[in-house]
């Protein structure tokens, strides 16, 4: 019997490069996205189009779209939080565009300089201007901060309910709900997720954990018992938002994928492939720590892949 297929998308080198101290070299930061492609992960957001003073870490952005597009059997994403970041995005050749709507004023006027609703609109004129391009892109609403904010505290789930609804009127083509600071619980994941779901069905596709308060795992699983089937993760756990203070790494692939095949998920990674791309991110950025149980103690011998 075939197993339940989940989708993986590796965030590290965009989430995980941003806050980075060092900025890898474009050859290394091509090679490691190359290694984690031939780990069979389907997915992987591989920069941001945003102004290199403010992120520097992803100034070569366009080039690693470039680079990427390449790859075979692989969905190129990338964020961009603005109409002239995803005409460059486009411009590049991504297949996704993944843009922030932040839930949280705080957040969203440190992020983007706008409201929540303005950035909703922001999307919308996206939306509309790909419509035009002979080349079909996919658009995600990605909800920052739906879980709580390290700005403005506790997010009313109703917030979230409304701009997610927000997204859809504008035409995205899925939504994923972040927890940009790693503040969520599974209680919380499961009610948010639900009210969500009730309010815009199957256009709820994703979640984006962090795992600041140790809870990541936990509530990924939450995510799963209802029924969520496509996580953000971070090879080694890097990862965190320079506009969110005190945000911390995203969940870590590695266990992530551990975690699903051992419950019999599929998602088609070879984990030890996997494992082993975290070598060529320790040589591009040898002074960033790096997290992981897979890694650090290896893969049990009771572990096999879902079948």
């Amino acid at each position: 019997m075939a197993k339940e297929h989940v989708i993986v998308c590796e965030v590290g080198p965009r989430d995980g490069l941003q806050m980075a101290k060092t900025i890898m070299p474009t050859a290394t930061k091509t090679r490691w996205i190359a290694a984690i492609a031939a780990a069979g992960v389907p997915e992987i957001e591989v920069g941001s189009f945003v102004p290199a003073r403010l992120i520097p870490q992803m100034a070569d952005t366009a080039e690693i779209v470039r680079r990427a597009v390449l790859l075979p059997r692989v969905v190129v994403v990338a964020l961009a939080p603005n109409l002239r970041g995803a005409q460059d995005a486009y411009a590049a050749g991504a297949h996704r565009v993944s843009v922030p709507v932040s839930v949280s004023e705080g957040h969203s006027r440190a992020n983007t300089n706008r409201s929540p609703m303005e950035q909703v609109a922001e999307v919308g004129r996206i939306v509309a201007w790909l419509g035009t391009q002979p080349r079909r892109v996919e658009v995600e609403g990605a909800c920052s901060t739906s879980f709580g904010c390290s700005i403005d505290g506790a997010v009313p789930e109703a917030n979230v309910v409304r701009v997610a609804e927000g997204l859809v009127a504008a035409g995205v083509d899925g939504i994923g709900l972040a927890d940009t600071v790693g503040y969520g619980h599974p209680a919380q994941i499961r009610s948010v997720v639900r009210a969500v779901r009730a309010a815009i069905g199957d256009k709820l596709e994703g979640l984006h954990l962090h795992d600041t308060m140790g809870l990541g795992l936990a509530n990924a699983l939450a995510g799963l018992e209802e029924g969520i089937r496509n996580f953000d993760a971070s090879l080694a756990g890097l990862g965190g938002c320079p506009f969110a203070p005190g945000a911390s790494g995203n969940i870590v692939t590695e266990d992530l994928v551990f975690m699903l095949e051992s419950m019999g998920f599929d998602t088609g990674i070879d984990i030890e492939r996997l494992v082993a791309a975290r070598a060529i991110l320790a040589e591009g950025l040898p002074n960033e720590p790096v997290h992981g149980a897979v890694s650090r103690a290896g893969l049990p011998r009771t572990f096999r892949m879902a079948a």
